[in-house]
């Protein structure tokens, strides 16, 4: 005799109760939850009669297959455990699994209410993932591939592709997974907000790059990831940055560097974060205290000479730290600092594959040399001109702002024949739509 499941109530109350039908209704939930939790291997699921007869009549020997289980839990919103025992508490007879003891031991009451179905599916049901290696594994190698065609391919070409990870990770976050799966996707999805965040500083949208910021460093927090963290806060003083925010900017990362200050992540939080707003702020003795401080950490992490990726979650290399002190030091008008750490990083950044970097490098060059008791105007606005053209199809924020600092900065001697070029060759590259949305 059948034996009254819930799962059988269920299939009869919504008239399932031929192969036929339940059939459909299961292949249509399995599409579904495929496209819901991006596991594409549900979508071929498919029941056959035989199981189904067994299902209907409760004759189970073992829960269904995992996958399956997750089809079911999906098409009929009970948990499985649940849809497969007796409704109500009652107990038609003893279930037979081969790991159920038939006799009740001495102390075990034969209507202790326990049913080793329930404990199994439970058992499996806790341990489940919608999260297998591979995928995970597909997440963490497409981030990085990000990371690594940055420079080249810029925000704009890469930010869909970031998006659509943020969106896998967040999806499959929705269903469960033991935990060693689910500490993964929460490193992956806070790293994934991470690089939107960078993407949006560099379109110039400062309020949806906070938020990202925001995002990645709840995630980060919540596993305990510091170093997810730190680069977070990294990008949020970043940002603050180059919104003009220069005391936010520097709080951010002065709270970052309380967290770890011996951590290779402070690099960047120092030299990047403080040094460069405090130079704005005009604060010279600590803008300079937090360069030294940099300098000091990159020694004791003995970190790689070259320029590494803007985006990179690694620690600043040396040239990169240097070319942010560049930045502070022209902020703080001290030209020979300024041209002699440029001077120092010329042969690796030149060598590099950031054209931004180029760009930037020379715009704080062609500052610097403004900056002189007698300028050399050709030389340096010959570098402003390099710099726009090095960047002319894939403009970023911190490159226009730079170059219109240093359109105004020339203004001064705007009779000069190579102010008046660069000014023709910045209105030129500004009346770019990318650029125009930048300015904007």
């Amino acid at each position: 005799m059948p034996r009254t499941t819930l799962f059988r109530q269920l299939v009869q109350q919504r008239h399932l109760t031929t192969y036929e039908a339940f059939a459909a209704q299961f292949e249509r939930s399995a599409v579904s939850l495929a496209e819901r939790d991006g596991d594409r291997r549900l979508a071929s699921l498919r029941v056959s009669s035989r199981q189904f007869d067994r299902w209907l009549g409760g004759e189970l020997q073992t829960l269904p297959r995992p996958d399956a289980c997750r089809v079911l839990e999906h098409m009929l919103g009970r948990p499985v455990a649940e849809l497969f025992a007796v409704p109500g508490g009652l107990r038609e007879g003893p279930t037979n699994l081969s790991a159920t003891p038939t006799m009740p031991g001495p102390h075990l009451a034969q209507d202790s209410g326990d049913n080793p179905l329930e404990i199994v599916a439970r058992a499996r049901q806790l341990t489940a993932s919608n999260a297998d290696d591979a995928t995970l594994a597909f997440l963490g190698s497409s981030l990085a591939s990000i990371t690594n065609r940055y420079e080249q391919a810029g925000p704009y070409a890469l930010r869909a592709e970031a998006r659509g990870l943020r969106h896998l990770a967040h999806t499959l976050l929705d269903g469960r997974q033991p935990p060693r799966a689910r500490h993964e996707l929460f490193r992956l999805a806070a790293r994934a907000s991470g690089l939107l965040g960078y993407m949006a500083v560099n379109t110039g949208d400062f309020t949806l790059a906070e938020a990202y910021c925001t995002e990645a460093l709840a995630l980060s927090r919540a596993i305990n990831d510091l170093d997810a963290e730190l680069w977070a806060s990294g990008t949020l003083s970043f940002g603050l940055y180059y919104a003009g925010r220069y005391a936010d900017a520097d709080a951010c990362a002065a709270a970052a560097v309380e967290r770890a200050p011996r951590s290779p992540q402070s690099i960047r939080l120092l030299v990047n974060g403080r040094a460069r707003a405090l130079a704005k702020a005009g604060d010279r003795r600590a803008a300079e205290q937090a360069v030294g401080q940099a300098l000091a950490l990159s020694d004791r992490h003995d970190v790689p000479p070259g320029l590494t990726s803007c985006i990179s979650f690694e620690p600043y290399g040396q040239a990169r730290t240097l070319a942010n002190a560049v930045t502070a030091h022209v902020s703080l008008h001290d030209t020979a600092r300024a041209l002699r750490d440029a001077d120092r990083i010329d042969d690796l950044v030149e060598h590099s594959d950031s054209a931004w970097s180029r760009a930037l490098v020379r715009l704080d060059v062609s500052a610097a040399l403004l900056s002189e008791r007698a300028p050399d105007l050709d030389h340096a606005l010959e570098l402003g001109r390099e710099a726009l053209r090095l960047c002319g199809d894939s403009p970023i924020r911190s490159v226009w702002q730079r170059s219109q600092e240093l359109y105004e900065q020339a203004r001064s001697w705007r009779k000069h024949p190579a102010v008046g070029e660069y000014d023709d060759e910045f209105r030129a590259w500004s009346s770019q739509p990318a650029v125009l949305s930048l300015s904007s």
